[in-house]
């Protein structure tokens, strides 16, 4: 699987670019702001269906502009394809694939796997377990869609159990029928994905640690545990337990949506105890080894985005990242960066074919000369 051809119109920053892409490496190159990881984003929007950095869709129409346009063509399982992602305000979005619109954008989802590593994801770390929970669930819901339905059920549910709390709570109403009713609702989806989460750890943590072991260079322990308050309890007595505290906060307080994943690094919290670089090897071994497990799962292999990961590496780490991205494993692979210079040195330490662009602020130009 491979993006053969990209085309932008009023993206971001873009008034417009058409591009074509090598089937093995490609990289952005140009300053800060001149729009490298829009490139970027806009691969990950035909993938994905939205934005890796939480913007909204008219956060990405260019300034100015009513609307926005994504074009590509693909090689898929040898048999091209066309995918278009448009949107225009005050419209709901759409996704086309061979000219044919998707009934419900979920249907797209895991069609094209994608892992991307960004300066963002920092946050992994230093954010509230609601950014580890959305780690766990891009990676699910590309690899299986029973669990992006249930995803999609549970939260929905959350949200009117949540609003009737409110409500029944201001008109002083202790009535539990109503409530009832959600949990039952909620009971399924949320069984299926605490173990589906519990699935995919076991499976997932064994090459994370290997990978995490070749970038690091050393041998200091690292483990991810899941928090979860189903570990302990199903989830219709946790409920059942917890509706008075629910009833008086005015919201659900109680289920997968607390989930969390814990860091470890010597047996102890990777934010508190960790260095920059060791915290840096974690996170990149965490992208790589998703991407590993959904190249098994999925029997294909993703398309990768690395944004600007070198600038934040020392050379140590850069070698480690470049001596595994040299495996057949890896297909197309897209990298931004500052320094010409460094990316052509890394690029011919991989020896695969590459394509490489400049990007003009200015002129919101893409330049490209093959390697």
């Amino acid at each position: 699987m491979y993006i053969k051809e990209l085309k932008l119109g009023q993206f971001k920053n873009f008034q417009s670019a058409a591009l074509s892409f090598s089937p093995g490496i490609n990289s952005f190159i140009g300053l800060n702001g001149s729009g490298k990881t829009n490139l970027l984003d806009a691969i990950y929007y035909l993938c994905m269906t939205k934005s890796y950095f939480n913007v909204t869709d008219r956060q990405v129409v260019k300034h100015g502009e009513k609307f926005y346009r994504v074009d590509s063509k693909l090689d898929l399982n040898e048999k091209e394809w066309g995918l278009v992602v448009k949107y225009q305000s005050g419209q709901k979005k759409i996704v086309e694939k061979n000219r044919v619109a998707y009934d419900k954008l979920a249907e797209h989802i895991g069609m094209l796997p994608i892992v991307m590593i960004a300066p963002d994801d920092v946050k992994l770390i230093q954010e509230s377990g609601e950014t580890r929970r959305k780690f766990v669930d891009n990676v699910l819901c590309q690899e299986d869609p029973i669990y992006l339905g249930h995803l999609m059920t549970y939260n929905k549910v959350i949200k009117q159990r949540n609003a009737t709390l409110k409500t029944i709570r201001q008109a002083n109403q202790f009535d539990r029928t109503l409530i009832s009713i959600y949990d039952q609702q909620l009971e399924a989806p949320a069984t299926y994905i605490h173990q589906k989460r519990k699935d995919f750890l076991a499976d997932f943590l064994p090459v994370f640690k290997g990978v995490y072991l070749v970038i690091s260079g050393g041998n200091e322990p690292v483990d991810i545990i899941y928090k979860s308050q189903l570990n302990e309890i199903d989830y219709k007595i946790l409920l059942d337990q917890t509706f008075e505290k629910d009833y008086y906060l005015e919201y659900t307080s109680t289920g997968i949506h607390r989930d969390d994943l814990v860091f470890k690094f010597n047996e102890k919290a990777l934010k508190k105890f960790a260095s920059q670089g060791q915290r840096k090897s974690f996170l990149i071994s965490l992208k790589l080894a998703q991407y590993e497990f959904l190249r098994r799962r999925k029997e294909i292999k993703p398309l990768l985005l690395l944004d600007d990961i070198f600038d934040k590496l020392d050379a140590e780490r850069v070698t480690k990242v470049i001596n595994l991205l040299q495996d057949d494993t890896f297909g197309q692979v897209f990298i931004t960066d500052t320094d010409e210079l460094r990316i052509s040195n890394i690029v011919k330490e991989l020896a695969k074919p590459h394509k490489e662009f400049i990007v003009n602020k200015g002129e919101i130009a893409i330049y490209e000369s093959t390697q």
